[in-house]
């Protein structure tokens, strides 16, 4: 099959997230280790290093972004002002390397970037849809919007989907939908309905239910071929610069006792929260890890104080940095928890390596992963209350109590399901060999 793939290119379109970015340049890699050449095009808003990938073509397309618009709560909003910036750049760009290369494969974008699939479909190009986020995410925003709400109520009937609470968050959804909301949902459904596949970064044992319920509803190929982290070729992807110094604090600590903190590259927090988690951290008695990036309290100048102030405080006992490796991070044995924002990327980079977690989602599909680490899976623990004395109990009882034992053991049963799928014959394999098979003949 690859001699024959040899000849076949395939585009990939990006969107100008770290997560995403992450997970399609591994996308990437691994379908050109199966004959395909590759071209990536990017927005100029936090663009790949080209020189970490000399086998792949680069090329970007005007964005109109600005790094203070990335850190916008109403995602809906932003996604639609990319859609709405890039169609008519990308549509140029794509017709431009239609017209040297004579032959695309397939066009695999982002599912933030929808405005691809009417692009591809007007060249006559097979288009493919990559969800860097769960199948959860996939069924809850895109696939339960175009429902009545009889279908959605009895689309969540069986015992995992109840388990997630998704009445709960479909009513509140349902309540006061935006206009952006309303008009990104409607145009991904359409999306959808052109897309010839839909690639999610995932693994089928721990959204089985989901899976069946989207196959119900949506007819199009679905290949799960996920941890995609663990089946790409190391690569530093980061887009900020890694302080590999915390590696040598780590190899200090004592097995499972740290608890490291991390809100992933976008998540803004005000100068409370702030406050608050710097006081739990400090009041927990328990060594930690903290990424604090300087645009996470939006640029304020009293945080390097504050941030002085704790390590003073703390003295050895603590170690913050501006961004940190986080997939050697989670890997180390001195890590024991993991404070996240519960971003799908950083979900299933914990489930591997078996660190449970403490989840304070903030928006968007964050708040169903929390939902499935905490009720489904049962590998953590949800901070509902963003305040010190409350911070200090959750983390202790992740890291010290009984409690924490039990979901430790539960998420290190979850990292042993994840290693036999990566080994067993026709999971990830199969679904990578399927999609190849399914790119050359669309």
């Amino acid at each position: 099959m690859e001699e024959q793939q040899k000849s076949s290119h395939v585009v990939l379109v990006t969107v100008t997230f770290q997560g995403h970015i992450n997970a399609a340049l591994q996308l990437a890699t691994i379908l050109h280790s199966k004959g395909f050449s590759i071209t990536i095009v990017h927005l100029e808003l936090n663009s790949p290093n080209p020189s970490n990938y000399p086998e792949f073509t680069f090329v970007s397309i005007p964005d109109n972004l600005t790094e203070s618009q990335l850190s916008d709560k109403d995602i809906p909003g932003l996604v639609r002002r990319v859609n709405k910036n890039c169609a008519a750049p990308l549509q140029q760009c794509l017709e431009k390397i239609l017209h040297s290369h004579h032959h695309i494969s397939a066009v695999i974008y982002d599912s933030f970037m929808f405005c691809a699939q009417p692009i591809v479909d007007d060249l006559g190009l097979p288009g493919v849809t990559l969800c860097t986020h769960s199948a959860l995410g996939l069924l809850f925003y895109h696939v339960f919007p175009q429902l009545n709400e009889k279908d959605c109520i009895s689309g969540l009937e069986s015992p995992e989907l109840q388990a997630l609470q998704l009445q709960g968050f479909h009513a509140l959804s349902s309540q006061n939908p935006t206009e952006a909301g309303m008009e990104v949902g409607a145009a991904f459904a359409n999306a959808l309905k052109s897309s010839s596949a839909i690639i999610v970064n995932s693994m089928e044992f721990l959204e089985l239910e989901v899976l069946s319920k989207i196959k119900q509803y949506l007819p199009t190929p679905i290949f799960i071929v996920g941890p995609l982290h663990k089946l790409a070729p190391t690569m530093c992807n980061s887009l900020c610069t890694e302080d590999n110094k915390c590696i040598s604090w780590l190899n200090k600590q004592s097995p499972k006792s740290v608890i490291y903190v991390s809100f992933g590259s976008i998540v803004n927090i005000d100068k409370q929260e702030l406050i608050e988690t710097a006081w739990g951290l400090s009041n927990s008695k328990q060594p930690f890890l903290w990424v604090a990036r300087p645009s996470m309290d939006r640029g304020s100048e009293w945080t390097e104080s504050l941030l002085n102030g704790l390590e003073e405080r703390v003295g050895e006992r603590g170690f913050i940095v501006k961004w940190a490796p986080q997939k050697e991070v989670l890997a180390h044995a001195a890590v024991g928890g993991f404070w996240s924002h519960c971003g799908w990327n950083s979900t299933i980079e914990s489930i591997c390596e078996g660190v449970p977690m403490i989840c304070r989602p903030f928006f968007g599909d964050q708040i169903l992963n929390a939902s499935y680490i905490c009720n489904v899976w049962k590998i953590g623990l949800e901070l509902q209350n963003l305040e010190r004395g409350n911070i200090e109990r959750t983390i202790k009882r992740l890291m010290v109590d009984m409690e924490g034992n039990y979901i430790r053991k539960r998420a290190m049963d979850l990292k042993e399901k994840a290693a036999f799928y990566l080994m067993e014959d026709g999971s990830t394999s199969g679904s990578f060999d399927g999609l190849a098979k399914h790119i050359s003949s669309v």
